[in-house]
């Protein structure tokens, strides 16, 4: 698995304003709510499996996956697998990036080694 962390484009995964879609400001790069709200990171291969599995995942969700991502690192685990709804993810809490997603049906038939942690969030 490749723990490198690369720069998301800026174009990639926008959200509106976070004063609501009617907002006449322009959009706030994700990247950059992540890590003003939580110091979230995505690498950049989990940003390209995202985008490659349509994998929907929003604002509220966001959050709760970095509070989650805190109380784990307070528990010190370092490498934990996130199952949501949708999506099962992999993260590094230790450097409190996300490293790689896929969604659930592909997550099914995986074994997932090197974890230390699991954390399930219910949508």
């Amino acid at each position: 698995m490749d723990h490198r962390i690369h720069q998301v484009p800026q174009h990639a995964l926008q959200f509106p304003a976070i004063n609501g879609p009617k907002s006449k400001q322009s959009p706030i790069p994700f990247k950059d709510i992540l890590s003003q709200e939580q110091g979230l990171k995505i690498s950049k291969h989990a940003s390209q499996r995202i985008a490659e599995r349509n994998i929907q995942i929003d604002e509220q969700q966001w959050e709760i996956i970095g509070e989650k991502m805190q109380e784990a690192k307070k528990k010190g685990i370092t490498d934990s697998l996130i199952v949501m709804n949708n999506a099962a993810l992999l993260v590094n809490a230790k450097n409190h990036t996300v490293v790689t997603a896929m969604n659930r049906e592909e997550a099914t038939s995986r074994i997932f080694t090197n974890i230390n942690g699991t954390i399930l969030i219910n949508d």
